[in-house]
């Protein structure tokens, strides 16, 4: 592409297109960009493939871009001694090309988005067969300070393919908020979901404990063992069985009167035979024959004996 016709003090230098614009315009994305001391641009081929399609960058650049339009990191900034920090965005080794190559990349591409762009290169090409030149028009808005670069206005086609693109960026920027927006109310319902169902099992398990509180209410003499309700022996309950059992002699019903309540009250009876004759007048061997009755007729039983050496005995549950 040729100078504008129109050429200013040698002295200055201008650009004809902002060059950002004109990658934009081209690739559809803001790629990054070194401009070298002599004013030269040059891009990470990885960038300029990957917005143009091309999934093999290292193919790209061997089927489109002459050498003399690539080059890596290191031996371009080399021979200038400039100074690029190591680390992922700028690797010395990474691979770089032109903004000649970028067009090769670009006319090579397939993508509907890169029609406009071609169209504006063949529209250079025929103007300069044609005419001998292609020359850019001046911005109406010039700058005033001396020596500042001359702006050119942007070709129509440009023009309306960055319009375009911006579009579809600002599009696609709109559809990601969007997509965001409704990721975020989706993890709030999903958390409000999991608080109300906490909530829920909580108050369930507050019911549960009440209903456990009135029942132990309404049968202050029961005990809940599992899914049944046993009630618990009482001296009453516990004699009248044992009436039922056998024919008791007097002795005997002594006996039985006062061991009872221990056994229920305290679940066994740790008490020497002396102190059971002492309490019933009975003489020992006669308290020793009417425990002996009862465990016969299975009213009491037998679980060895205390460390003081007297008798334990237990309810004999059926």
């Amino acid at each position: 592409m040729s100078e504008p016709s129109k050429r200013p003090d040698s002295s200055e230098r201008h650009e004809a297109i902002d060059i950002s614009d004109f990658v934009y315009a081209a690739t559809g994305a803001r790629v990054r960009r070194l401009t070298m001391p002599d004013g030269s641009h040059w891009f990470p081929a990885v960038d300029v493939c990957t917005e143009l399609g091309y999934t093999t960058p290292r193919k790209a650049l061997l089927d489109h871009v002459p050498q003399v339009h690539r080059e890596s990191l290191e031996t371009l900034t080399g021979s200038h001694g400039l100074s690029i920090p190591a680390g992922r965005e700028w690797r010395r080794d990474l691979n770089v090309i032109s903004l000649q190559g970028l067009i090769l990349l670009v006319n090579a591409c397939t993508k509907a988005a890169c029609a406009p762009f071609k169209q504006w290169a063949a529209e250079v090409i025929e103007t300069v067969q044609r005419e001998g030149s292609y020359t850019l028009q001046e911005a109406e808005v010039q700058p005033t300070e001396p020596g500042a670069p001359i702006a050119y206005a942007m070709p129509e086609q440009v023009a309306e393919a960055i319009v375009r693109l911006e579009a579809h960026n600002l599009q696609l920027d709109e559809e990601l908020a969007n997509g965001q927006r409704k990721s975020i109310e989706l993890q709030r319902e999903m958390l409000a979901t999991q608080k109300a169902t906490l909530a829920v099992q909580q108050a369930m398990v507050r019911a549960m404990e009440r209903i456990a509180d009135r029942l132990d209410a309404l049968a202050p003499g029961a005990r809940t063992t599992g899914e049944h309700v046993k009630e618990l022996p009482t001296t009453a309950s516990v004699l009248a069985g044992w009436r039922q059992r056998l024919s008791v002699t007097e002795d005997v019903w002594t006996v039985a009167v006062v061991i009872a309540p221990v056994l229920v009250e305290k679940g066994e009876l740790r008490e020497p035979l002396d102190s059971i004759a002492a309490r019933t007048g009975l003489s020992v061997p006669r308290v020793d024959e009417c425990l002996r009755l009862l465990r016969k007729h299975a009213c009491i039983r037998s679980r060895g004996g205390a460390e003081d050496g007297a008798p334990v005995y237990v309810l004999h549950r059926a």
